[in-house]
């Protein structure tokens, strides 16, 4: 009898054991879920806070987001008048991405949130403009107000001071 009580005992400790292990990465991953900006988007100038030059505000663009990965196709007008289409990658994981313009290099980092709800896109520029060397750096807060509207905070800083800007997109 004494064995039988052991063995049950045993039997429910190793199935328990069992289920928890299975479950809890679910649970686990559930509760980290990142949200994805993934979508066409159409910049909201009514909601959005531009500032003076509203050239500085992100265009339309295109995100395609995957695992480790956030592509961003941005169009947007130059001072000349024309269309310009750019395409910026960053990874999901924390490491550099280095992305190049016609204005140089730029070196960015990308970070979540602990509950997966913001990226936050920190990025550093050197350029060269009339004859002097430029240091830009930005700082970009992206967030889902809503599963059809992105707000992106953009904080600019380069030897012309800091430019705060407010760009809410909506999802085509």
């Amino acid at each position: 009898m004494k064995t039988g009580i052991i063995g049950t005992y045993l039997l429910r400790t190793l199935l328990f054991t069992l289920v928890f292990c299975l479950f809890i990465p679910v649970i686990t991953e559930a509760q980290t879920a990142k949200v994805n900006f993934s979508g066409s988007w159409v910049l909201n100038e009514a909601k959005s806070t531009l500032g003076d030059n509203t050239r500085m505000g992100g265009g339309n663009f295109i995100a395609a987001q995957e695992a480790n990965l956030l592509s961003v196709e941005r169009t947007r007008t130059n001072r000349d008048g024309e269309t310009v289409t750019t395409t910026m990658k960053y990874t999901l994981d924390g490491k550099e991405s280095i992305n190049t313009s016609p204005r140089g290099d730029s070196k960015s980092v990308a970070s979540w949130s602990a509950d997966g709800k913001t990226l936050t896109i920190n990025t550093s520029r050197t350029f060269e403009m009339n004859g002097e060397t430029i240091n830009m750096k930005t700082v970009e807060v992206w967030s889902l107000t809503d599963p059809k509207t992105i707000t992106i905070q953009s904080t600019a800083t380069s030897p012309n001071g800091e430019r705060k800007l407010s760009m809410v997109y909506d999802k085509k």
